[in-house]
């Protein structure tokens, strides 16, 4: 329900237009400072509390932002580093929502086991793809940026998944370990479906509408409509959004099948209209999650202190906890990996049959990451969007709500604080090489020009850059790099 017009937080929207120019000139988070304005505005004596129904924060938030980060990841990288998203983004979730469940229960013992989860559930995913959108300026390797977006991708789907069965407990629902692995299984399929569906059926429709506007007005839709037909048969919305996002970017940007007249004009509008929504979302959800503190505080159910503890211990394990997991997860394929070697030594045939499946790969790493990348790795674990948007969609019925909210937004602005602003000077005291990384793209542009110049015409270029794709003879960046640059040739020209 809402209680107001809302226009205080239109009004920190406004603000956080300038607030975000100057925090990224100081080299500072921009939801740090928001969130903290936000808050502060809170406590205006005679302030009205802006409260919206709890499903309506993930449903309006979570699916474009999702899209927008899925419209910039590459499908092969990704394929390519399955194994460490996978690790990430399921296998350290749900060690972390058990971790800092069971921590909850033992702080804040009278919020029972179930509400505990709930937190956990809310705190475990960090936001990874932030970090992502500012790879180049911390000068992350391309590999550790793919895992990352990966990771940012996979995680969402399971913590909000934890939610979904930790709230349902809490309400009442019988759940069982055995439950919450098929409930588990059931939402990724059904989730993978609903979004392959939608895909597909926008990639039909989409070309057939000749006007950019109308077909940036479908594909802004998409993510809304995925998210919630899953949700409305209790599928992961979330992965939903993100096959979707695959299915109708990677076929409009390579698929020959897909490409048809003014496609270019709908490309271009689409990079220029994403970056403006997913700020605007990411500013509401900073202020609106601000703009609670005050009530939140005078309605907590444990006592300041006590909360506020509590919000420090889980700060530290959430910080220490991905740092120890991340390096004896990683150690261990380290591990395997030397082993792997030792016998690559003794057995000629093992070898041969392991150099065979490198030549599949296609020049895609096989090896662990170096200790540098995953003490990179390991610090990026700043909460952000979800966290904020899972503890305000928790039902107002489920006891613990405002210390959630709070313990939430302490969390959040706590590894924004510490993880958020050492990040950089991190990246830069490792001095990661990347003296090869960058020889390799100058040598992928160079194949990307050569390919264009073999063919004449702006849609026999595009084709040709998709198909260097789909042959492994081009990476997806360097493709999608060139054939934005055709398409502003292309609307230039016409």
């Amino acid at each position: 329900m809402i209680n107001v017009n809302g226009v205080e937080i239109l009004l920190i929207i406004g603000l956080g237009i300038a607030v975000s120019a100057l925090a990224k000139r100081r080299g500072v988070q921009p939801g740090l400072i928001i969130v903290v304005l936000a808050a502060a505005v809170s406590f205006i004596p005679g302030l009205p509390r802006l409260e919206l129904e709890s499903e309506l924060i993930l449903a309006i938030v979570v699916p474009p932002l999702l899209y927008s980060a899925a419209r910039g990841a590459a499908f092969t990288s990704l394929g390519a580093n399955l194994r460490p998203i996978i690790t990430l983004g399921v296998a350290l979730v749900v060690l972390t929502t058990a971790a800092l469940g069971v921590i909850t229960s033992w702080l804040l013992p009278t919020m029972g086991l179930a509400t505990a989860f709930v937190l956990g559930a809310v705190l475990a995913p960090p936001d990874t793809i932030t970090t992502v959108s500012h790879g180049g300026e911390l000068g992350l390797p391309k590999r550790v940026t793919s895992i990352l977006t990966g990771e940012s991708l996979l995680n969402d789907a399971t913590a909000l998944t934890l939610f979904t069965i930790a709230v349902a407990a809490v309400s009442g629902d019988e759940a069982t370990w055995a439950g919450g692995i098929g409930r588990f299984l059931y939402t990724a399929v059904a989730g993978l479906l609903i979004g392959l569906i939608f895909g597909v059926g926008t990639l039909w429709l989409r070309k057939r509408l000749h006007n950019a506007t109308l077909e940036t007005a479908l594909v802004l839709l998409l993510p809304f409509t995925a998210f919630l037909a899953a949700e409305e048969i209790h599928a992961s919305g979330i992965l939903a959004v993100v096959l979707a996002s695959f299915a109708v970017t990677t076929n409009l940007t390579f698929d020959p099948q897909h490409q048809y007249p003014g496609g270019h004009l709908t490309r271009l509008q689409e990079d220029a209209v994403w970056p403006v929504l997913d700020f605007l979302l990411e500013t509401f959800v900073f202020a609106y999650i601000g703009l609670q503190l005050r009530f939140v505080l005078e309605d907590l159910e444990f006592g300041l202190g006590r909360t506020l503890i509590a919000a420090g211990v889980l700060l530290v394990a959430a910080v220490v906890i991905r740092l120890a997991a991340v390096f004896v997860l990683f150690g261990r394929w380290s591990l395997q990996w030397k082993m792997m070697r030792l016998k690559m030594e003794r057995d000629p045939d093992f070898k041969l049959r392991f150099e065979q499946n490198v030549q599949k790969r296609r020049g895609q790493p096989f090896e662990p990451l170096p200790s540098k990348e995953i003490l990179l790795v390991s610090w990026t674990g700043m909460r952000g969007i979800l966290t904020l948007a899972a503890a305000a969609a928790v039902p107002a019925d489920v006891e613990g709500r405002d210390a959630i909210q709070v313990i939430a937004l302490v969390v959040t602005l706590g590894t924004l604080l510490i993880q958020g602003t050492t990040l950089r000077a991190l990246a830069r005291r490792l001095r990661i090489d990347l003296a090869a990384e960058q020889s390799q793209e100058a040598s992928m542009r160079q194949m990307g020009s050569s390919i264009m110049a073999e063919v004449s015409g702006f849609e026999a270029q595009r084709n040709a850059l998709g198909q260097a794709v789909v042959d492994r003879r081009l990476d997806e960046a360097t493709a999608r790099e060139l054939i934005a640059d055709i398409d502003r040739r292309q609307a230039a020209a016409g």
